[in-house]
């Protein structure tokens, strides 16, 4: 199957004549997605484990690619979004000893599976595209080297590529800077439980984009699998576990959520959407919440989640916890009265771009004035104008300011194809609301 659409190198985004009105039925959320591959892979054995509702991007086809060269049995359905795993080997065993895995830009993919190779006999070369090989890694390194897990970074820098000399994961205690990425974090989380013995987890320093920690750990317990929060900055595994959860449910993306919430907002339009409400895995539903303080008004149940756009504000805000939408909020920012603070998202800076750099050179593009500092950024409104958007590669940067597109006439979207890392649809849906 094609994954993504055909799309030019650029696009010019059609401003809307009236407020967007829009039910959106979205892709399955891709941190979900990417978690549910690993843990039925470590899980399943030669029982198949049935995923529904899984995303088709860039990011999960190459987890998928990655686990099947570590030995992993994966058959995927990408047109009904469904895959079964199993696997030739027992559960929690790495049925490879030997594998060079190519991860592109996913976070997700380096850091999971970096993090699940400890478990494994044998050596793993864990590589990317050259900005993952700027992403910092070293703090994951170190805790696992504290597990008595050879890993190292090949070019000594704290960078991929990554070498994992292992025989396998018998358990222990490990300490873990936690103010680069939540992922380092989830990775040994999931893994952990399939050690040969216990593992105790303590964070140290600001803990970043918690969120997302969360939605680890209540994966784990749908799946039967206990890890233990003993305080904010402590966990404890036992090892030697197998959990009870054969079929799984992906819910969708609520990151991708948020560019038609924030279109709702700008536009005085109604948007909702079926399958996330506030009991929502994802902290990144919490973004409705910023809309909320905004002005907006939000309506959640169960089942699905509803912004209607009213006159906007800006606000002082806070988004270490929901930092995937920073950018979506920045163009929101735009359209309201007054300032409009982020703050605490220093880690932004290394993600798939700078992220806090790439979006205040953009916001100057189309008018607004921004003051950007080491961990936050200020943006305060003023006339806007038509751009084009470099988007650096970065899917969240070209999905944001597509949204500002939708109210600013001659808004041009640069590398639009840069979607297909965790949306390849995008501005296809983007094109049936307008």
């Amino acid at each position: 199957m094609k994954l993504q659409q055909a799309y030019p190198d650029k696009i010019t985004i059609s401003p809307l004549n009236n407020p967007i009105t829009l039910e959106c039925i979205l892709p399955g959320s891709k941190s979900i997605t990417n978690r549910a591959l690993v843990i039925a892979a470590l899980n399943s054995g030669n029982k198949k484990t049935h995923l529904k509702g899984i995303l088709h991007s860039e990011d999960t086809e190459i987890m998928v690619d990655c686990l099947e060269k570590l030995g992993f049995i994966i058959s995927v359905n990408w047109k009904d979004c469904t895959a079964s795993v199993s696997s030739p080997k027992a559960p929690g065993i790495i049925p490879s000893s030997n594998a060079t895995l190519f991860t592109g830009n996913s976070g997700t993919t380096m850091r999971f599976l970096t993090a699940m190779v400890g478990l494994g006999n044998g050596t793993y070369k864990l590589d990317g595209i050259k900005r993952m090989q700027e992403r910092p890694i070293n703090d994951l390194l170190k805790a696992l080297n504290a597990l008595n897990i050879n890993a190292s970074s090949e070019n000594n820098n704290g960078c991929p590529p990554v070498i994992i000399k292992t025989p396998g994961w018998s358990g222990g205690i490990t300490k873990i800077n936690s103010e680069m990425s939540s992922q380092f974090i989830s990775g040994i989380l999931m893994a952990a439980p399939f050690a040969k013995g216990e593992t105790r987890i303590i964070l140290e320093g600001n803990i970043v984009s918690q969120s997302y920690i969360g939605i680890t750990l209540a994966m784990l317990k749908d799946w039967g699998i206990t890890a233990t929060k003993i305080s904010e900055r402590e966990y404890l595994i036992p090892g030697y576990q197998i959990g009870n959860c054969f079929e799984y449910q992906v819910e969708p993306d609520a990151s991708a959520a948020s560019y038609f919430y924030a279109a709702a907002a700008i536009t005085a339009g109604k948007v909702t959407t079926p399958g996330l409400g506030k009991n929502s895995l994802q902290g990144d539903i919490k973004f409705v919440q910023a809309l909320e303080l905004m002005g907006a008004q939000v309506t959640q149940d169960h089942k699905s989640t509803t912004i209607i756009g009213k006159e906007l504000k800006g606000i002082s805000i806070d988004m270490n916890d929901i930092s995937d939408t920073v950018m979506t909020l920045g163009v929101v920012a735009c359209f309201a009265k007054g300032t409009t603070k982020i703050t605490n998202i220093g880690h932004i800076r290394h993600k798939e771009t700078d992220r806090i750099s790439a979006l205040a050179n953009e916001l100057r593009k189309i008018g607004a004035l921004v003051e950007e500092y080491p961990d936050s950024i200020i943006i305060h409104p003023s006339k806007l104008y038509g751009a084009e958007i470099e988007t650096y590669n970065d899917h969240r940067i070209a999905m944001s300011f597509a949204i500002a597109g939708l109210k600013i006439p001659g808004i041009t979207i640069c590398n639009p194809s840069c979607v297909a890392k965790t949306y390849p649809d995008f501005f296809e849906d983007l094109a049936k609301a307008t």
